[in-house]
């Protein structure tokens, strides 16, 4: 049985786990459930002040704009470049931080629900070749019910093309935490092209 839940899966479309990381991981990519900043930041590290400067409602509001995936790059770098012309080191640093803030959470829960996504993948393939095993039961019966195997084949259909469905938009999910962390890198590198105008 376990290898026909694998072959649903394989046949249903091209992303399967990054090998031997975790089970439940669906995607291609390796699994990292968390960035650090310093993957995405190449200015100075943190400390208590700039911790408390991300807080600053400014810097805040500027941070929740520019962690939004609909606002395009070059327009966020021109936000940050105007922001830098009035801001010192640390507070480029701070804005960092505040992105970092934002996008992480995201990017984790996106990681969380990608895992719920394969978990409940693996059950469907389950159900399916369960589903598959009842109606040749019911196929082979000395006196088949042919409503219940028109049902059971209903359901089976239905089963099928809802696994098909969410296998194909994998691909879709699985590049998210992907666009996310470009996007904070990308901005970690706007970012930081100012340090010490």
């Amino acid at each position: 049985m376990k290898r026909i839940i694998v072959a649903l899966i394989i046949a249903a479309g091209p992303a399967w786990p990054a090998a031997g990381i975790d089970p439940d991981w669906p995607c291609i990519q390796r699994k990292q459930p968390h960035l650090s900043l310093g993957q995405v930041w190449t200015g100075p590290a943190p400390d208590d002040r700039i911790a408390e400067l991300a807080r600053d409602p400014r810097i805040e509001a500027l941070a929740a704009r520019l962690e939004q995936r609909r606002l395009p790059l070059e327009d966020a770098e021109a936000e940050i470049a105007d922001f830098a012309a009035q801001a010192d080191d640390a507070e480029l640093t701070a804005l960092m931080v505040a992105v970092f803030g934002k996008i992480e959470p995201d990017r984790t829960a996106l990681i969380d629900g990608i895992a719920r996504y394969g978990r409940s993948q693996v059950d469907m393939a389950r159900r399916i070749e369960e589903r598959r095993a009842a109606m040749a039961d019911l196929e082979t019966a000395t006196d088949p019910d042919f409503d219940a195997i028109d049902a059971a084949e209903e359901a089976l259909d239905w089963d099928q093309r809802i696994f098909t469905e969410r296998q194909q938009s994998l691909t879709y999910v699985c590049e998210t935490p992907v666009i996310l962390e470009q996007r904070a890198f990308a901005l970690g590198r706007a970012i930081a092209s100012h340090l010490g105008d």
